[in-house]
């Protein structure tokens, strides 16, 4: 699981960390690192779960209605 990012010849070193901080985030990375800082019960998962598919829905039915 380890992500690499090679600074390039003449780069400043705040656009490789952009870039570290994309591709981590592409991949997840900060968000589990997060959600296992402290535990949390399986219904609160399963709780925040329906909670993002209920706002993915209503944006879904927003667009479709657009």
């Amino acid at each position: 699981m380890s992500v690499e990012v090679r600074i390039r010849k003449g780069e400043p070193l705040e656009k490789a960390l952009r870039r570290l901080k994309k591709k981590l985030d592409r991949e997840g990375i900060l968000r589990s690192v997060k959600a296992k800082r402290y535990f949390e019960k399986p219904c609160e998962i399963r709780r925040q779960k329906e909670k993002v598919a209920a706002f993915n829905n209503m944006l879904r039915r927003k667009r479709d209605a657009a």
